[in-house]
């Protein structure tokens, strides 16, 4: 049977969402799927042996994740050919996975199902702070010292609305040879001193979210026009946009199916 799973984590202390592989061996380094498969083998198969064989229960995420980006609501597919009563195998996973791994729900789907290749659509979130001096509890957020105009900042997302080549936001280490992503939202607002911003699209590139940040608070710093990210986009040279912004702060917030 194949079962889904809601996952909730703080990326901070993992190297992201994946299991690295260097020529072809696991490295071995800490990673929310090494976590939640080794948790997965010792509920399914049990036994110490489960321990050293964690890749017996391998799971699927809908999508990457980099070291230190967030998730509220990652999903995980995984088959076993046992029987999972719900509500006592989430409770006893979030008892052996570190705390900041949790899973808030699981159900049984069709065989078909694909926790990637089935999702429509992916909400981002990127939160920083606009305050010129420190807060004890911005933990790891980014903090913004100039002014930041919320109006300019949500005309230069509109021009990302739609469906465009993506490629001046893409990072080097992008693996998927098409470029071309569909953003239906895109926009920014503020909650008290912290600047939230919401984008949900059909996929992202590598880093995308972060340099498309990164260009926002270019043209934010230097007070340039809105038009500059419409110039950016239209480019596709990854030269023109801004730097790529911290991944604290980021967070993957809802996959939709």
């Amino acid at each position: 049977m194949r079962y889904t799973l809601q996952v909730q984590y703080i990326g901070k202390n993992f190297a992201g969402s994946q299991i690295q592989f260097e020529n072809g061996r696991e490295i071995e380094t800490p990673t929310i799927q090494g976590e939640l498969e080794k948790a997965l083998c010792k509920l399914i198969i049990g036994g110490k042996a489960a321990v050293n064989k964690t890749r017996q229960v391998k799971t699927v995420f809908s999508g990457r994740t980099d070291r230190g980006v967030n998730s509220e609501g990652q999903v995980v597919h995984f088959d076993t050919d046992k029987s999972i009563v719900a509500s006592k195998f989430v409770y006893q996973l979030n008892e052996i996975l570190p705390k900041e791994i949790s899973v808030s729900d699981l159900k049984a789907v069709d065989e078909k199902f694909h926790a990637q290749k089935s999702a429509k659509s992916r909400y981002y979130r990127y939160v920083f702070v606009n305050r010129k001096c420190k807060n004890a509890f911005d933990g790891d957020l980014m903090r913004v010292k100039f002014d930041i105009n919320i109006d300019r900042m949500n005309k230069a997302l509109s021009y990302l609305l739609g469906e465009h080549d993506f490629s001046s936001f893409k990072s080097s280490g992008t693996l998927n040879p098409s470029k071309v992503c569909f953003i239906e939202k895109a926009a920014a607002y503020r909650d008290g001193d912290k600047v939230i911003i919401d984008i949900v699209g059909n996929r992202f590139l590598y880093n995308m979210v972060r340099t498309i940040v990164g260009t926002l608070l270019e043209i934010e710093g230097h007070n340039r026009s809105a038009e500059l990210m419409k110039q950016v986009l239209d480019a596709c040279d990854r030269r023109k946009a801004g730097h790529t912004v911290s991944p604290y702060g980021l967070t993957l917030m809802k996959v939709t199916y």
